[in-house]
Protein backbone atom coordinates (compact mmCIF):
# COMPACT_ATOMS: atom_id res chain seq x y z
CA UNK A 1 0.00 0.00 0.00
CA UNK A 2 1.36 3.30 -0.67
CA UNK A 3 1.75 6.29 1.54
CA UNK A 4 1.16 9.92 0.30
CA UNK A 5 4.01 12.40 1.16
CA UNK A 6 1.55 14.67 2.53
CA UNK A 7 -0.77 14.23 5.76
CA UNK A 8 -3.59 16.15 7.16
CA UNK A 9 -3.40 17.30 11.23
CA UNK A 10 -4.86 15.19 13.67
CA UNK A 11 -7.96 16.24 14.29
CA UNK A 12 -8.15 18.50 11.22
CA UNK A 13 -10.55 18.04 8.43
CA UNK A 14 -9.09 18.38 4.91
CA UNK A 15 -10.05 21.25 2.38
CA UNK A 16 -12.32 19.29 0.27
CA UNK A 17 -15.06 20.92 -2.04
CA UNK A 18 -17.33 18.44 -3.71
CA UNK A 19 -16.19 18.96 -6.92
CA UNK A 20 -12.42 17.57 -5.65
CA UNK A 21 -10.47 21.00 -7.19
CA UNK A 22 -8.41 21.18 -3.74
CA UNK A 23 -8.86 17.96 -2.30
CA UNK A 24 -5.49 17.10 0.14
CA UNK A 25 -3.67 13.96 -0.04
CA UNK A 26 -3.73 11.84 3.68
CA UNK A 27 -1.77 9.20 4.47
CA UNK A 28 -2.61 5.43 6.50
CA UNK A 29 1.35 4.91 7.40
CA UNK A 30 0.10 4.63 10.83
CA UNK A 31 -3.20 3.94 11.24
CA UNK A 32 -4.92 3.67 14.58
CA UNK A 33 -6.57 1.28 15.90
CA UNK A 34 -9.80 3.51 15.56
CA UNK A 35 -9.84 1.90 11.95
CA UNK A 36 -10.62 -1.26 12.71
CA UNK A 37 -14.52 -0.39 13.18
CA UNK A 38 -14.46 1.66 10.04
CA UNK A 39 -13.08 -1.50 7.57
CA UNK A 40 -15.53 -3.62 9.13
CA UNK A 41 -18.28 -0.98 7.88
CA UNK A 42 -16.93 -1.04 4.55
CA UNK A 43 -16.36 -4.66 4.17
CA UNK A 44 -19.84 -5.18 4.97
CA UNK A 45 -21.74 -2.48 3.38
CA UNK A 46 -19.66 -2.68 0.05
CA UNK A 47 -20.42 -6.27 0.07
CA UNK A 48 -24.35 -6.34 0.55
CA UNK A 49 -24.05 -3.55 -2.12
CA UNK A 50 -22.09 -6.38 -4.75
CA UNK A 51 -24.75 -8.70 -3.32
CA UNK A 52 -27.89 -7.07 -4.79
CA UNK A 53 -26.42 -6.37 -8.12
CA UNK A 54 -24.89 -9.97 -8.60
CA UNK A 55 -28.41 -11.43 -7.51
CA UNK A 56 -30.11 -9.05 -10.21
CA UNK A 57 -27.95 -10.46 -12.69
CA UNK A 58 -29.47 -14.13 -11.96
CA UNK A 59 -32.71 -14.04 -9.73
CA UNK A 60 -34.78 -12.65 -13.27
CA UNK A 61 -33.70 -16.24 -14.71
CA UNK A 62 -36.14 -18.29 -13.50
CA UNK A 63 -38.78 -15.50 -13.60
CA UNK A 64 -39.34 -15.68 -17.82
CA UNK A 65 -42.29 -17.98 -17.95
CA UNK A 66 -44.26 -16.08 -15.03
CA UNK A 67 -42.99 -12.98 -16.83
CA UNK A 68 -44.19 -14.13 -20.43
CA UNK A 69 -47.50 -14.74 -19.21
CA UNK A 70 -48.38 -12.25 -16.92
CA UNK A 71 -47.15 -9.21 -19.37
CA UNK A 72 -47.89 -10.73 -22.62
CA UNK A 73 -44.51 -10.96 -23.53
CA UNK A 74 -42.74 -12.76 -26.42
CA UNK A 75 -39.28 -14.44 -26.47
CA UNK A 76 -37.75 -11.19 -27.58
CA UNK A 77 -39.05 -9.26 -24.93
CA UNK A 78 -37.66 -12.39 -22.48
CA UNK A 79 -34.36 -12.06 -23.84
CA UNK A 80 -34.29 -7.74 -22.84
CA UNK A 81 -35.56 -7.97 -19.87
CA UNK A 82 -32.18 -10.00 -19.17
CA UNK A 83 -30.51 -8.42 -22.09
CA UNK A 84 -31.29 -4.20 -21.10
CA UNK A 85 -29.49 -5.22 -17.45
CA UNK A 86 -26.52 -6.60 -19.01
CA UNK A 87 -25.45 -4.17 -22.13
CA UNK A 88 -26.33 -0.92 -20.17
CA UNK A 89 -23.71 -2.59 -16.97
CA UNK A 90 -20.71 -3.58 -19.45
CA UNK A 91 -21.63 0.06 -21.43
CA UNK A 92 -21.44 1.83 -17.57
CA UNK A 93 -19.02 0.33 -16.31
CA UNK A 94 -15.82 2.35 -16.94
CA UNK A 95 -18.07 5.51 -16.53
CA UNK A 96 -19.43 4.65 -12.91
CA UNK A 97 -15.65 3.94 -12.29
CA UNK A 98 -14.37 7.19 -13.48
CA UNK A 99 -16.97 9.27 -11.60
CA UNK A 100 -15.95 7.77 -8.24
CA UNK A 101 -12.74 8.70 -9.04
CA UNK A 102 -13.86 12.67 -10.04
CA UNK A 103 -16.69 12.87 -7.60
CA UNK A 104 -15.58 10.85 -4.70
CA UNK A 105 -16.35 6.89 -4.74
CA UNK A 106 -18.21 6.88 -1.39
CA UNK A 107 -20.60 9.44 -3.10
CA UNK A 108 -21.08 7.58 -6.79
CA UNK A 109 -21.17 3.74 -4.29
CA UNK A 110 -24.44 5.87 -2.39
CA UNK A 111 -26.12 7.58 -5.11
CA UNK A 112 -25.84 4.46 -7.49
CA UNK A 113 -27.19 2.45 -4.81
CA UNK A 114 -30.29 5.13 -4.29
CA UNK A 115 -30.74 4.64 -8.19
CA UNK A 116 -30.95 0.32 -8.32
CA UNK A 117 -33.20 1.05 -5.62
CA UNK A 118 -35.63 3.04 -7.37
CA UNK A 119 -35.02 1.32 -10.53
CA UNK A 120 -35.85 -1.95 -8.87
CA UNK A 121 -39.48 -0.36 -7.30
CA UNK A 122 -39.77 0.66 -10.72
CA UNK A 123 -39.39 -2.65 -12.23
CA UNK A 124 -41.59 -4.51 -9.25
CA UNK A 125 -44.43 -1.78 -10.49
CA UNK A 126 -43.65 -2.24 -14.25
CA UNK A 127 -47.58 -2.42 -16.33
CA UNK A 128 -46.01 -3.68 -19.02
CA UNK A 129 -42.82 -5.62 -20.67
CA UNK A 130 -41.66 -2.55 -22.46
CA UNK A 131 -41.47 -0.86 -19.07
CA UNK A 132 -39.84 -3.46 -16.81
CA UNK A 133 -36.82 -3.28 -20.12
CA UNK A 134 -36.44 0.22 -19.42
CA UNK A 135 -36.33 -0.56 -15.00
CA UNK A 136 -34.00 -2.77 -15.83
CA UNK A 137 -31.76 -1.40 -18.21
CA UNK A 138 -31.35 1.79 -15.01
CA UNK A 139 -31.16 -0.69 -13.00
CA UNK A 140 -27.77 -1.73 -15.00
CA UNK A 141 -26.36 1.74 -15.41
CA UNK A 142 -26.91 2.07 -11.37
CA UNK A 143 -25.07 -1.57 -10.64
CA UNK A 144 -22.15 -0.10 -12.86
CA UNK A 145 -21.82 2.67 -10.32
CA UNK A 146 -21.84 0.14 -7.79
CA UNK A 147 -19.85 -2.86 -8.76
CA UNK A 148 -16.59 -1.15 -9.60
CA UNK A 149 -16.74 0.82 -6.31
CA UNK A 150 -17.23 -2.03 -3.97
CA UNK A 151 -13.55 -3.39 -4.76
CA UNK A 152 -12.46 -0.03 -4.70
CA UNK A 153 -14.16 0.89 -1.34
CA UNK A 154 -12.46 -1.97 0.51
CA UNK A 155 -8.95 -2.19 -1.88
CA UNK A 156 -8.71 1.60 -0.26
CA UNK A 157 -9.42 0.76 3.23
CA UNK A 158 -7.47 -2.27 3.63
CA UNK A 159 -3.47 -2.47 3.72
CA UNK A 160 -2.40 -4.65 1.00
CA UNK A 161 -1.22 -7.36 3.44
CA UNK A 162 -4.55 -7.97 4.66
CA UNK A 163 -6.18 -6.95 1.49
CA UNK A 164 -6.92 -10.30 -0.05
CA UNK A 165 -8.74 -11.66 3.41
CA UNK A 166 -10.92 -8.77 2.88
CA UNK A 167 -11.42 -9.65 -0.54
CA UNK A 168 -12.02 -13.12 -0.07
CA UNK A 169 -14.88 -11.95 2.43
CA UNK A 170 -15.99 -10.18 -0.82
CA UNK A 171 -15.96 -12.88 -3.32
CA UNK A 172 -17.58 -15.10 -0.77
CA UNK A 173 -20.64 -12.37 -0.62
CA UNK A 174 -20.43 -12.44 -4.50
CA UNK A 175 -20.59 -16.19 -4.71
CA UNK A 176 -23.53 -16.60 -2.09
CA UNK A 177 -25.37 -14.15 -4.40
CA UNK A 178 -24.59 -16.22 -7.56
CA UNK A 179 -25.79 -19.12 -5.62
CA UNK A 180 -29.11 -17.65 -4.03
CA UNK A 181 -30.16 -16.41 -7.58
CA UNK A 182 -31.62 -19.36 -8.94
CA UNK A 183 -32.83 -20.21 -5.91
CA UNK A 184 -34.48 -17.08 -4.65
CA UNK A 185 -35.56 -16.90 -8.77
CA UNK A 186 -37.89 -19.98 -8.42
CA UNK A 187 -38.91 -20.02 -4.68
CA UNK A 188 -40.45 -16.43 -5.35
CA UNK A 189 -42.10 -16.72 -8.52
CA UNK A 190 -43.61 -20.35 -7.42
CA UNK A 191 -44.92 -18.87 -4.00
CA UNK A 192 -45.43 -15.29 -4.31
CA UNK A 193 -45.42 -13.51 -7.64
CA UNK A 194 -42.43 -12.27 -9.90
CA UNK A 195 -42.53 -8.86 -8.86
CA UNK A 196 -41.52 -9.52 -5.40
CA UNK A 197 -37.59 -10.57 -7.34
CA UNK A 198 -37.36 -6.84 -7.65
CA UNK A 199 -39.44 -5.73 -4.63
CA UNK A 200 -36.45 -7.48 -2.32
CA UNK A 201 -33.85 -5.07 -2.95
CA UNK A 202 -36.14 -2.36 -1.86
CA UNK A 203 -35.98 -3.02 1.91
CA UNK A 204 -32.38 -3.45 1.48
CA UNK A 205 -31.53 -0.51 -0.57
CA UNK A 206 -33.20 1.53 1.87
CA UNK A 207 -30.93 0.53 4.59
CA UNK A 208 -27.50 0.76 3.26
CA UNK A 209 -27.83 4.16 1.40
CA UNK A 210 -28.45 6.29 4.81
CA UNK A 211 -25.61 3.60 6.62
CA UNK A 212 -23.07 4.10 3.64
CA UNK A 213 -23.51 8.09 3.88
CA UNK A 214 -23.04 7.58 7.61
CA UNK A 215 -20.12 4.98 8.16
CA UNK A 216 -17.97 4.97 5.02
CA UNK A 217 -15.06 7.23 4.56
CA UNK A 218 -14.99 9.71 1.26
CA UNK A 219 -12.17 8.75 -1.02
CA UNK A 220 -11.34 10.21 -4.35
CA UNK A 221 -8.82 9.05 -7.50
CA UNK A 222 -6.15 11.54 -9.30
CA UNK A 223 -8.54 12.75 -12.12
CA UNK A 224 -9.42 16.38 -11.38
CA UNK A 225 -11.51 16.64 -14.51
CA UNK A 226 -13.65 14.41 -16.53
CA UNK A 227 -12.58 12.82 -19.84
CA UNK A 228 -15.72 13.34 -21.55
CA UNK A 229 -14.54 12.16 -25.23
CA UNK A 230 -13.14 9.03 -23.60
CA UNK A 231 -16.19 8.49 -21.77
CA UNK A 232 -18.45 8.73 -25.16
CA UNK A 233 -15.38 6.47 -26.80
CA UNK A 234 -15.41 4.24 -24.23
CA UNK A 235 -19.44 3.57 -24.08
CA UNK A 236 -20.05 3.36 -28.15
CA UNK A 237 -17.15 0.68 -27.61
CA UNK A 238 -18.86 -1.02 -25.44
CA UNK A 239 -21.89 -1.09 -26.54
CA UNK A 240 -21.37 -2.29 -29.73
CA UNK A 241 -18.88 -5.40 -28.60
CA UNK A 242 -22.22 -5.87 -26.57
CA UNK A 243 -24.39 -5.37 -29.13
CA UNK A 244 -22.97 -7.59 -31.12
CA UNK A 245 -22.59 -10.51 -29.06
CA UNK A 246 -26.25 -10.27 -27.63
CA UNK A 247 -27.73 -10.57 -31.24
CA UNK A 248 -26.06 -13.19 -32.68
CA UNK A 249 -28.60 -15.13 -30.99
CA UNK A 250 -31.18 -13.61 -32.80
CA UNK A 251 -29.96 -13.25 -36.19
CA UNK A 252 -26.68 -15.45 -36.35
CA UNK A 253 -22.84 -14.76 -36.46
CA UNK A 254 -22.51 -14.37 -40.02
CA UNK A 255 -25.16 -11.04 -40.48
CA UNK A 256 -23.72 -7.91 -41.25
CA UNK A 257 -25.65 -6.68 -37.98
CA UNK A 258 -23.76 -8.71 -35.99
CA UNK A 259 -20.10 -7.79 -38.00
CA UNK A 260 -21.28 -4.32 -38.18
CA UNK A 261 -21.57 -4.17 -34.64
CA UNK A 262 -18.41 -6.23 -33.07
CA UNK A 263 -16.63 -4.51 -35.77
CA UNK A 264 -17.70 -0.91 -34.99
CA UNK A 265 -17.41 -2.04 -31.12
CA UNK A 266 -13.62 -3.27 -31.94
CA UNK A 267 -12.44 0.19 -33.88
CA UNK A 268 -14.11 2.44 -31.16
CA UNK A 269 -12.39 0.89 -28.01
CA UNK A 270 -9.11 1.56 -30.23
CA UNK A 271 -9.83 5.35 -30.47
CA UNK A 272 -10.39 4.93 -27.19
CA UNK A 273 -7.13 3.92 -26.10
CA UNK A 274 -5.42 6.46 -28.75
CA UNK A 275 -7.45 9.22 -27.18
CA UNK A 276 -6.18 8.07 -24.05
CA UNK A 277 -2.56 8.29 -25.23
CA UNK A 278 -3.70 11.76 -26.07
CA UNK A 279 -5.24 13.82 -23.98
CA UNK A 280 -4.07 15.77 -20.81
CA UNK A 281 -6.75 14.30 -18.79
CA UNK A 282 -6.92 10.65 -19.61
CA UNK A 283 -10.03 8.57 -17.45
CA UNK A 284 -7.94 5.27 -18.31
CA UNK A 285 -3.91 5.19 -18.17
CA UNK A 286 -2.77 2.86 -21.07
CA UNK A 287 0.60 2.19 -19.10
CA UNK A 288 -1.67 -0.08 -17.28
CA UNK A 289 -1.79 -2.33 -20.39
CA UNK A 290 2.12 -2.63 -20.12
CA UNK A 291 1.69 -4.06 -16.96
CA UNK A 292 2.14 -7.91 -17.64
CA UNK A 293 0.08 -8.53 -14.05
CA UNK A 294 -3.26 -6.18 -15.22
CA UNK A 295 -3.34 -8.04 -18.92
CA UNK A 296 -3.00 -11.67 -17.36
CA UNK A 297 -5.58 -10.67 -14.69
CA UNK A 298 -7.84 -9.21 -17.02
CA UNK A 299 -7.40 -12.44 -19.42
CA UNK A 300 -8.46 -14.91 -16.28
CA UNK A 301 -10.99 -12.60 -15.90
CA UNK A 302 -12.63 -12.80 -19.48
CA UNK A 303 -11.99 -16.77 -19.50
CA UNK A 304 -13.42 -17.52 -16.20
CA UNK A 305 -16.79 -15.76 -16.72
CA UNK A 306 -17.11 -16.73 -19.94
CA UNK A 307 -17.14 -20.31 -18.90
CA UNK A 308 -18.83 -19.76 -15.94
CA UNK A 309 -22.01 -17.73 -17.39
CA UNK A 310 -22.20 -19.76 -20.60
CA UNK A 311 -22.76 -23.29 -18.77
CA UNK A 312 -25.11 -21.50 -16.45
CA UNK A 313 -27.06 -20.12 -19.08
CA UNK A 314 -27.04 -24.21 -20.52
CA UNK A 315 -27.33 -25.94 -16.95
CA UNK A 316 -30.49 -24.24 -15.75
CA UNK A 317 -31.87 -25.53 -19.15
CA UNK A 318 -30.15 -29.03 -18.93
CA UNK A 319 -31.72 -29.35 -15.11
CA UNK A 320 -35.30 -28.41 -16.20
CA UNK A 321 -35.61 -29.83 -19.92
CA UNK A 322 -33.21 -32.60 -19.60
CA UNK A 323 -33.36 -33.83 -15.98
CA UNK A 324 -36.89 -32.94 -15.29
CA UNK A 325 -36.58 -30.75 -12.38
CA UNK A 326 -38.26 -27.68 -11.34
CA UNK A 327 -37.33 -24.26 -11.47
CA UNK A 328 -37.11 -24.05 -7.61
CA UNK A 329 -35.01 -28.09 -7.89
CA UNK A 330 -33.08 -26.75 -10.31
CA UNK A 331 -31.90 -23.93 -8.54
CA UNK A 332 -31.25 -25.76 -5.46
CA UNK A 333 -29.18 -28.50 -7.48
CA UNK A 334 -26.64 -25.80 -8.24
CA UNK A 335 -25.52 -25.14 -5.43
CA UNK A 336 -22.47 -27.66 -5.22
CA UNK A 337 -21.19 -25.42 -7.91
CA UNK A 338 -22.59 -21.83 -7.69
CA UNK A 339 -22.52 -22.13 -3.29
CA UNK A 340 -18.94 -23.37 -2.69
CA UNK A 341 -17.26 -19.56 -2.74
CA UNK A 342 -19.51 -19.22 0.11
CA UNK A 343 -17.05 -21.36 2.02
CA UNK A 344 -14.17 -21.45 -0.42
CA UNK A 345 -13.46 -17.85 -1.54
CA UNK A 346 -12.66 -16.13 2.08
CA UNK A 347 -10.02 -19.17 2.32
CA UNK A 348 -9.07 -18.40 -1.15
CA UNK A 349 -8.75 -14.76 -0.19
CA UNK A 350 -6.42 -15.07 3.23
CA UNK A 351 -4.15 -17.57 1.95
CA UNK A 352 -3.16 -15.44 -1.04
CA UNK A 353 -2.12 -12.82 0.93
CA UNK A 354 0.83 -15.29 2.22
CA UNK A 355 1.18 -17.39 -1.41
CA UNK A 356 0.37 -15.32 -3.73
CA UNK A 357 -2.57 -15.22 -6.28
CA UNK A 358 -1.27 -17.06 -9.23
CA UNK A 359 -1.37 -20.88 -7.90
CA UNK A 360 -5.16 -20.17 -6.66
CA UNK A 361 -5.67 -18.97 -10.35
CA UNK A 362 -4.04 -21.65 -12.00
CA UNK A 363 -5.78 -24.81 -10.02
CA UNK A 364 -9.09 -23.03 -9.78
CA UNK A 365 -9.11 -22.91 -13.75
CA UNK A 366 -8.33 -26.40 -13.92
CA UNK A 367 -11.04 -27.29 -11.46
CA UNK A 368 -13.32 -25.67 -12.75
CA UNK A 369 -12.14 -27.47 -16.88
CA UNK A 370 -12.14 -30.75 -15.32
CA UNK A 371 -15.49 -30.20 -13.38
CA UNK A 372 -17.22 -29.04 -17.11
CA UNK A 373 -15.51 -31.65 -18.83
CA UNK A 374 -16.70 -34.31 -16.62
CA UNK A 375 -20.11 -32.99 -16.31
CA UNK A 376 -20.33 -33.11 -20.73
CA UNK A 377 -18.64 -36.31 -20.96
CA UNK A 378 -21.77 -38.00 -18.22
CA UNK A 379 -24.81 -36.01 -19.01
CA UNK A 380 -27.28 -38.50 -20.18
CA UNK A 381 -31.44 -37.92 -20.31
CA UNK A 382 -32.71 -38.22 -16.56
CA UNK A 383 -29.27 -39.56 -14.99
CA UNK A 384 -28.57 -39.91 -11.34
CA UNK A 385 -28.10 -36.24 -9.75
CA UNK A 386 -25.43 -38.02 -7.60
CA UNK A 387 -22.24 -38.24 -9.89
CA UNK A 388 -23.72 -34.58 -11.42
CA UNK A 389 -23.26 -33.13 -8.23
CA UNK A 390 -19.88 -34.51 -7.58
CA UNK A 391 -18.61 -32.64 -10.83
CA UNK A 392 -20.72 -29.39 -9.58
CA UNK A 393 -19.05 -29.28 -6.94
CA UNK A 394 -15.23 -29.84 -8.37
CA UNK A 395 -15.81 -27.05 -10.35
CA UNK A 396 -17.47 -24.72 -7.71
CA UNK A 397 -14.49 -24.80 -5.77
CA UNK A 398 -12.13 -23.82 -8.95
CA UNK A 399 -14.19 -20.92 -9.35
CA UNK A 400 -14.12 -20.39 -5.52
CA UNK A 401 -10.50 -20.37 -6.23
CA UNK A 402 -10.45 -17.93 -8.68
CA UNK A 403 -12.95 -14.87 -7.70
CA UNK A 404 -10.98 -13.54 -4.47
CA UNK A 405 -7.33 -14.20 -6.02
CA UNK A 406 -8.90 -12.46 -9.98
CA UNK A 407 -9.84 -9.72 -8.06
CA UNK A 408 -6.88 -9.01 -6.08
CA UNK A 409 -5.03 -9.64 -8.54
CA UNK A 410 -5.73 -6.76 -10.47
CA UNK A 411 -5.97 -3.89 -7.71
CA UNK A 412 -2.88 -5.33 -6.76
CA UNK A 413 -1.33 -4.91 -10.17
CA UNK A 414 -1.84 -1.07 -10.42
CA UNK A 415 -1.13 2.15 -8.23
CA UNK A 416 -3.04 2.81 -5.62
CA UNK A 417 -4.65 5.95 -7.24
CA UNK A 418 -5.90 3.34 -10.20
CA UNK A 419 -7.22 0.99 -8.56
CA UNK A 420 -11.09 2.23 -9.17
CA UNK A 421 -10.69 2.76 -12.91
CA UNK A 422 -8.60 -0.32 -12.91
CA UNK A 423 -11.53 -1.81 -11.25
CA UNK A 424 -14.09 -0.82 -13.47
CA UNK A 425 -12.14 -1.80 -16.58
CA UNK A 426 -11.63 -5.53 -14.89
CA UNK A 427 -15.94 -5.43 -14.67
CA UNK A 428 -16.39 -4.42 -18.16
CA UNK A 429 -13.73 -7.09 -19.25
CA UNK A 430 -15.64 -9.51 -17.03
CA UNK A 431 -19.22 -8.55 -18.07
CA UNK A 432 -17.97 -8.72 -21.98
CA UNK A 433 -16.52 -12.35 -21.14
CA UNK A 434 -19.88 -13.52 -19.48
CA UNK A 435 -21.69 -12.63 -22.54
CA UNK A 436 -19.31 -13.68 -24.91
CA UNK A 437 -19.53 -16.85 -23.15
CA UNK A 438 -23.36 -17.07 -23.53
CA UNK A 439 -22.71 -16.26 -26.95
CA UNK A 440 -20.50 -18.67 -28.19
CA UNK A 441 -22.36 -21.54 -25.79
CA UNK A 442 -25.54 -21.04 -27.40
CA UNK A 443 -24.63 -20.69 -30.78
CA UNK A 444 -23.05 -23.81 -30.23
CA UNK A 445 -25.87 -25.48 -28.91
CA UNK A 446 -28.20 -24.28 -30.66
CA UNK A 447 -29.71 -26.18 -33.78
CA UNK A 448 -32.82 -27.64 -36.08
CA UNK A 449 -34.51 -30.04 -33.62
CA UNK A 450 -32.79 -28.89 -29.96
CA UNK A 451 -35.95 -28.86 -28.12
CA UNK A 452 -37.89 -31.69 -29.94
CA UNK A 453 -36.24 -34.20 -27.75
CA UNK A 454 -34.52 -34.70 -24.95
CA UNK A 455 -31.63 -36.97 -26.49
CA UNK A 456 -31.30 -34.27 -28.83
CA UNK A 457 -30.95 -31.74 -26.62
CA UNK A 458 -28.61 -33.11 -24.30
CA UNK A 459 -26.12 -33.97 -27.39
CA UNK A 460 -26.01 -29.98 -27.81
CA UNK A 461 -25.79 -29.56 -24.33
CA UNK A 462 -22.60 -31.70 -24.01
CA UNK A 463 -21.16 -30.30 -27.13
CA UNK A 464 -21.58 -26.60 -25.75
CA UNK A 465 -19.98 -27.90 -22.60
CA UNK A 466 -16.72 -28.63 -23.56
CA UNK A 467 -16.31 -25.38 -25.48
CA UNK A 468 -17.15 -24.38 -21.70
CA UNK A 469 -14.16 -26.10 -20.34
CA UNK A 470 -12.42 -25.10 -23.31
CA UNK A 471 -12.79 -22.03 -22.02
CA UNK A 472 -11.61 -22.41 -18.59
CA UNK A 473 -8.58 -24.16 -19.70
CA UNK A 474 -7.34 -21.14 -22.07
CA UNK A 475 -7.44 -19.37 -18.76
CA UNK A 476 -5.16 -21.51 -17.23
CA UNK A 477 -2.39 -19.80 -19.79
CA UNK A 478 -3.11 -16.24 -19.10
CA UNK A 479 -3.06 -17.27 -15.31
CA UNK A 480 0.42 -18.48 -15.78
CA UNK A 481 1.26 -15.31 -16.56
CA UNK A 482 0.06 -13.41 -13.27
CA UNK A 483 3.04 -12.76 -11.11
CA UNK A 484 3.77 -15.02 -7.74
CA UNK A 485 3.69 -13.69 -4.50
CA UNK A 486 2.94 -9.97 -4.34
CA UNK A 487 6.08 -7.76 -4.00
CA UNK A 488 6.11 -4.80 -1.24
CA UNK A 489 4.81 -2.00 -3.49
CA UNK A 490 7.14 1.31 -3.12
CA UNK A 491 5.63 4.71 -1.91
CA UNK A 492 3.67 6.44 -4.03
CA UNK A 493 0.87 9.10 -4.54
CA UNK A 494 -1.80 7.46 -4.03
CA UNK A 495 -5.65 8.33 -4.03
CA UNK A 496 -7.14 11.11 -1.72
CA UNK A 497 -9.34 11.19 1.16
CA UNK A 498 -12.38 13.63 2.08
Amino acid sequence: MSVSPTTTPTGAAPAADPAGSNRVPTTRAAEPAAQSPRRAWTLVLASLGVFMTALDTLVVANALPALRASLHADLGDLEWTVNAYNLAFAVALLTGAALGDRYGRKRTYWIGLLGFTVASAAAALSPSVGVLIAARGVQGVAAAAVMPMTLTLISEAFPADRRGAAIGLWGGITGLAVALGPVVGGAIVGGISWHWIFWLNVPVGLALVPLSIARLRESFGPRSQLDIVGLLLAAAGFFGITWGLIRTNRVGWASGQTIGALAAGIVLVGAFLVWERRTATPMLSVQLFRSRAFNAANGVSFFMYASLFGVLFLMMQFLQTGLGYSPLAAGLRTLPWTGAPMVVAPLAGALADRFGNRPFLIAGLALQAVGLGWIAAIAEPGMSYRWLAVALAVAGVGISLCFPTVANAVVGSVPPAEMGVASGTNSAVREIGGVFGVAILASVFAGSGVYTSTRTFVDHFATALWIGAAFSAVGILAAAAVPGRPATRPASTGGRHG
